[in-house]
């Protein structure tokens, strides 16, 4: 299964962007899909998670109450709206399946290009 993550941009300090995360074949029920993000330099952070089964969702506590991660079965897309967002939040967002919340997949995980949300103070 094949994970394309889209929707970002650039926007103002406080405003919001809501971002997709596609699969392109079936979601098993344990998968969990997380979002994750980068920037240049630093290490890959967890920010969301969502069961596929049960919709039972995880957050970090540095985005908790600003942003939603929630899920379409019927179109087999996770979103990610982000709310309250902060010049912090800047970075390439990814998305990854895995079966623990918040846990990063293996060295030999195809990430893909990830969608960059840049916010501007």
């Amino acid at each position: 299964v094949q994970l394309q993550a889209s929707g970002g941009g650039l926007v103002q300090a406080g405003g919001s962007l809501r971002l997709s995360c596609a699969a392109s074949g079936r979601l098993f029920s344990s998968a969990v899909i997380n979002w994750f993000r980068q920037d240049p330099g630093k290490e890959r952070e967890f920010v969301a998670a969502i069961r596929w089964s049960n919709s039972l969702t995880y957050y970090a506590d540095s985005v908790k109450g600003r942003f939603t991660i929630s899920r379409d079965t019927a179109k087999n897309t996770v979103y990610l709206q982000m709310t309250s967002l902060k010049p912090e939040d800047t970075a390439t967002y990814y998305c990854a399946r895995t079966t623990t919340p918040a846990d990063k997949p293996g060295p030999s995980y195809s990430w893909g290009q990830g969608t960059l949300v840049t916010v501007s103070s």
